[in-house]
């Protein structure tokens, strides 16, 4: 009688839970993706997960203030530089810059891509609701999403892409949407991965592309 294999097993994510918003929705959306999920702040399991989710709600000045008093800008940290996967998402998209400018109050990022989150100039501000994306080719997060709309709610964006990238170093996948003017979407790059949009508010479209991350972490035997 023939063996059956295992059961693939499934990824480990750990939401991290510094304070900000949206942990509860990012726990059972990244669950009905397919993953094991733990909310979590502590440094060790936080270090050990195949993926780590940052959320991120409010000011980028708060939030920065959360992740550092957390220990969390640390952690994101070494998760990058030892090339484990992490993503962001709404401002902890915008904490991976050097730096935020909210109301006249500039604040340090974490500074994993260089460049400034300003305020969007449109006529209306936040930006608030469903919103196309532009997909480029090389993107594996939006395989099969390509014409799917995501739900956005910000004010504040990444309207420029600054960081060179010398071969053999591979190009990042950057998504473009736009709101006034075109700022950034979404940015995959190596291990760092990073939505504007709120996956978890955008219904089956949110939950594939979370699946599809997902299916980049790479899974010890």
């Amino acid at each position: 009688m023939e063996e059956t294999p295992p059961a693939a097993r499934r990824p480990r994510v750990v939401v991290f839970d510094y304070g900000s918003g949206n942990v509860h929705s990012a726990v059972k959306a990244l669950e009905k993706a397919g993953a094991d999920v733990t909310l979590s702040g502590d440094f060790t399991e936080a270090m050990a997960a195949d993926g780590l989710f940052v959320p991120g709600v409010g000011a980028f000045d708060a939030v920065m203030a959360a992740l550092e008093s957390s220990g969390g800008a640390r952690i994101i940290d070494k998760r990058i530089t030892g090339g484990k996967p992490v993503l962001g998402v709404c401002v902890g998209l915008q904490v991976m810059f050097d730096r935020g400018t909210e109301r006249g109050v500039e604040t340090e990022g974490l500074g994993q891509w260089p460049g400034s989150i300003t305020e969007l100039p449109a006529e209306v501000v936040p930006h608030m609701g469903w919103n196309t994306v532009r997909v480029p080719e090389n993107s594996r997060l939006f395989r099969g999403l390509e014409d799917e709309r995501f739900y956005f709610v910000h004010s504040y964006a990444a309207q420029e892409w600054l960081l060179d990238v010398i071969p053999p170093f591979t190009e990042p996948a950057l998504t473009w949407a736009d709101h006034g003017v075109p700022f950034l979407a979404a940015i995959e790059n190596g291990p760092l991965t990073a939505t504007q949009f709120h996956p978890e508010k955008s219904g089956e479209a949110g939950i594939t592309l979370l699946r599809n991350w997902l299916d980049t972490l790479p899974l010890p035997e």
